[in-house]
Formats: structure tokens, C-alpha cells, sequence
């Protein structure tokens, strides 16, 4: 009787281990979904997505350069480390709350070969290499261009003063006007030096944040239904606008010439709707659950998600945070713990609608 007793409850519990597995598969189907809405509605909203999109995305890489016109935004007042702050919490939270997700999910998707996809965890191998090539870019580019600043120095004409500056007659001259101009000129190196760091991080931030957008204006046009793209409008028109604050306050702080910083902008501004109106004229052919689809993406979303985290950390947030005038200033500090946690969990929120 025991054994008869323990058979039917083994034979349960594996009846109920195959109806768990049925139901787990049959929820990690790889056939496509069926149309919840008719095409002319989801390409409706499609077309609304594109203009908000556009519209807060320009907004968003504008507000800092509102610095030029309004002096409390302006680098040199508190408020812009302020902003700084909550644009990189942005940033931050792009990258770990947003982005990694969606990559770990294309590459550990049931639709993939579970060899090699399933044997080796390369979203995280991605996002680190990812990582390290940013650190390298960084660091090569600001080598070179220390060594170009040296060696225009090396070959930069005397000041005119020649043997002057060793007659004695001349030094109380010599010193003084040593005193009065090296401040300027010790000052402007350090800018400089400042300021190609600054256009070095906005290029390579610009390129973490592009390759997401398109990634995400490729799925949103390519999909077909109205009930999905409605609340992607939404969240996707406050997760370009938070990006723009965060790439204008490099691109601003970088110096760059009207025409780059507008350029930089107006790339940033037209990616993602550049992705939806590919994903609109791909839709018959794109099958976001198709391998090459989900390895593409997962692929690309790995790496913005390694770029976005290294840029928020070591970039944006550890040179402002570590800044002697942030530290002796209790106020600014506590201003810009609230601002980058602020921004990051307003980014966060946005990933229950994304």
C-alpha cells in the first residue's frame, strides 16, 4: 500500500512538472504574435511617436546651452552641477535599468540555438568589453592630443622678450608682466586641457545613446500593435528628453563650434525617429523573435549598456563628485546626491512602460 501510495504521488507530481513545462513553453513561443489593432492605427501612433520623440529629444540637448542666456545654469554657478547630476543618474539608469535588461533578454531568449547562446554568458562579456574599449578610446585620445598640445608649445615663437628677461634691468618689468598674463595663460592650458576631455566624453556618449536609439526606434516601428506603442510614446518621449539634458551638458561643456554642437545635437535628436521610419518600412519583413533580430540586438544593447554605465561613473559623475568645490560645499553636495537620485529613479520609473 505504500508504494502504491508513493507511485500516484510521484505519478502527480510529474503530471504537474509536465503541465508547468507545457504552459513555460508555450509562453516562450518563438511564433509570431497575432495583431492586436489594425495597421492604419498602429502606424497613427507611430507617427505621433516620431514627433514627440524628435520634438523632446531637440528640447532636451538644448536646456543646457539655456546656460549662455539664464547665468544661474552656466558652468560656473552651482545650479549646472546640479543638472549634471540628474543627467547622469539618467544615464546611469539607461544603461542598468533599460538597456541590459532588454540585452540579457534577446540573448538568453528560448528562440536561440542553446549552443553557444545558452553556454556562455555574453551579454555581461559584451558589456564589459565594451567597457575596457571605451576606457582605451579615452585614454589614446587624450594621450594624443597631450602630445599634440606639447609639442605646438615646443614649437611656439618666443614671447619677444628674447635676452631681455635675463638683463637685470628689465626683470622688475619681466616679473610683473609675468605675474599679470601666466595667470591667464596657465589658466587657458588647463581649460583647453579640460575641454578636450569634454569633447572626447560627448563623442563616445553620443555613440553609446545613438546605438540604443536606433535599436529601440527599430522596434517600436516595427511593431504592429497599437496596444504595445501607446505607452511607448509616452515613455520614450521623457527617456529621449532626460538623454538630451545629459549629451547637451557634454556637448555644451565641450566648446564646441556652432555648427559641431548642432550638428551632435541634431544626430542625437533624429536617431531614434530615424529608427522608427526603418522599422515602419521593414515591418512586413522584420521579425523581432528571429535569431539574427535578437542576436543583433542583444549584441548592440550589450554594448550601449557597457558604454552608458562606464560614462555615467567614470566620466560624468566621479571628476563632479570628487570636485574640491563640490566637498566644501554641504548644500551643493546634498543638492546633487538628491539630483542624481532623482534622475535615476524617474529614468527607473520609466522602465514599467517601456
Amino acid at each position: 500500500m505504500i508504494k502504491m501510495g508513493t507511485r500516484k504521488v510521484a505519478f502527480v507530481a510529474f503530471l504537474l512538472l509536465d503541465i508547468i513545462t507545457i504552459h513555460v513553453l508555450a509562453e516562450c513561443t518563438c511564433e509570431p504574435e497575432e495583431n492586436e489593432g489594425k495597421k492604419s492605427e498602429a502606424l497613427k501612433y507611430k507617427l505621433i511617436a516620431l514627433a514627440s520623440i524628435l520634438v523632446a529629444g531637440a528640447l532636451g540637448v538644448c536646456i543646457p546651452f539655456i546656460g549662455r542666456v539664464v547665468p544661474a545654469l552656466s558652468p560656473e554657478k552651482d545650479g549646472f552641477f546640479i543638472i549634471k547630476a540628474f543627467a547622469a543618474g539618467v544615464i546611469l539608469a539607461t544603461g542598468f535599468i533599460h538597456v541590459l535588461p532588454d540585452a540579457f533578454e534577446s540573448l538568453t531568449s528560448p528562440c536561440l540555438k542553446e549552443h553557444p547562446w545558452g553556454d556562455f554568458p555574453f551579454t555581461g562579456f559584451i558589456a564589459m568589453v565594451a567597457t575596457m574599449l571605451t576606457l582605451l578610446f579615452e585614454t589614446s585620445s587624450a594621450a594624443y592630443q597631450l602630445r599634440s598640445h606639447e609639442s605646438r608649445t615646443a614649437l611656439k615663437p618666443d614671447d619677444g622678450y628674447g635676452d631681455e628677461e635675463r638683463n637685470p634691468q628689465h626683470m622688475g618689468q619681466v616679473a610683473a608682466h609675468t605675474h599679470a598674463t601666466h595667470g591667464h595663460a596657465h589658466g587657458s592650458i588647463s581649460n583647453l586641457s579640460q575641454v578636450d576631455r569634454y569633447r572626447i566624453v560627448s563623442k563616445v556618449l553620443e555613440l553609446g545613446i545613438i546605438v540604443h536609439s536606433v535599436v529601440i526606434g527599430l522596434s517600436l516601428g516595427a511593431s504592429e500593435s497599437p496596444k504595445t506603442i501607446k505607452p511607448l510614446v509616452v515613455a520614450l518621449t521623457f527617456h529621449q528628453f532626460f538623454e538630451g539634458i545629459g549629451l547637451g551638458g557634454c556637448i555644451f561643456q565641450a566648446e564646441f563650434k556652432s555648427l559641431a554642437a548642432t550638428i551632435m545635437g541634431a544626430c542625437f535628436s533624429i536617431t531614434t525617429p530615424f529608427g522608427i521610419v526603418i522599422g515602419i518600412l521593414v515591418t512586413s519583413s522584420y521579425k523581432e523573435d528571429s535569431s539574427t533580430a535578437l542576436i543583433v540586438e542583444g549584441v548592440l544593447n550589450s554594448a550601449s549598456a557597457g558604454i552608458l554605465i562606464y560614462m555615467a561613473l567614470v566620466d560624468l559623475l566621479s571628476p563632479d563628485f570628487m570636485n574640491p568645490r563640490m566637498q566644501k560645499n554641504k548644500l551643493l553636495q546634498l543638492g546633487s546626491n538628491v539630483s542624481l537620485l532623482l534622475g535615476a529613479g524617474l529614468m527607473s520609473l520609466l522602465a514599467k512602460w517601456a
